[in-house]
């Protein structure tokens, strides 16, 4: 790649309308996202992080965020792998988990640590009805916060990232332009909740698609139908909304999920990869 690579600990105004300018024209060019949406959130709040710049005649070719030391975590923009980035990162780090969106990982010498599958589907789907001894209603702001992060962070115990959900993160998505109660579902028994489905329907995307961001089942209450009654639900909220096609990520190693997706209808996009590059 042409141009220099150089960090900042927090984008200027110029810097920051320049990468918001890159990821629109790579997600054009690709035809899908050009950061996680978390990383996305990170450039288009402003906020301080390890951000990587490589400018060309005046022009950002491409963008990287990191974060983290040990591993030192990083997903790139525009322009692929680059192995001067990865030299540079292992100035300060000695393990480097770099995330590649639907790329050959040919000639790359790095262990894949972490797969996740997007699956994708046509709407509508059939939709499995409630049962007597479970209620759906619509999650309510301020009031369901705490009960929904237990539920959810005991679902995902062992998950790296969908398992340690705070109330500050809860919030700031909250706060969100996109956000939508209508079609956060919660599944209660008794008056506690026992499976929810959050959905997001990104309305700026030329597709207009929409998308399972969270879901989950409380473990005590497996083995009910409550993963299918939950996805279903969640994807006719999505219906309703006037969407025709949705999306959702799933870890490879999540074999029920996977099973339950693709018995729903659900097919795989694409495999994204998380390498593990040593020093």
């Amino acid at each position: 790649m042409q141009g220099m690579w150089r960090h900042v600990d927090r984008l200027s105004t110029a810097q920051r309308l320049d990468v918001l300018n890159l990821l629109n024209r790579v997600e054009v060019e690709l035809s899908r996202e050009a950061l996680d949406e978390g990383r996305r959130r990170v450039v288009v709040h402003g906020w301080p992080g390890q951000h990587w710049l490589c400018y060309d005649l005046g022009n950002l070719v491409s963008y990287a965020l990191a974060a983290g030391s040990s591993p030192c975590v990083v997903e790139q923009a525009g322009g692929g792998f680059d192995s001067e980035l990865l030299e540079q990162l292992f100035v300060t780090a000695d393990v480097i988990e770099w995330w590649l969106r639907d790329m050959e990982l040919t000639n790359i010498p790095a262990d894949v640590v972490r797969t996740l599958k997007l699956f994708e589907i046509a709407l509508p789907v059939p939709v499995v009805p409630i049962s007597r001894d479970v209620t759906m209603r619509a999650f309510e702001p301020g009031k369901d916060n705490e009960a929904w992060i237990q539920q959810n962070n005991l679902a995902f115990a062992d998950h790296p990232e969908q398992g340690t959900w705070n109330a500050s993160d809860l919030e700031m998505r909250i706060a969100e332009p996109w956000f939508d109660p209508s079609g956060f579902l919660l599944f209660e028994d008794a008056g506690e909740i026992v499976a929810s489905c959050w959905t997001k329907v990104h309305e700026l995307h030329p597709d207009r698609f929409g998308e399972i961001y969270v879901i989950s089942v409380h473990p005590n209450a497996q083995g009910r139908g409550l993963g299918r009654l939950a996805v279903t639900q969640g994807l006719n909220a999505l219906r309703r909304k006037g969407v025709s096609k949705a999306q959702l990520f799933v870890d490879d190693t999540n074999s029920s999920a996977l099973a339950l997706y693709e018995h729903i209808g659900f097919r795989r996009v694409r495999d994204d990869h998380l390498l593990r590059f040593s020093h």
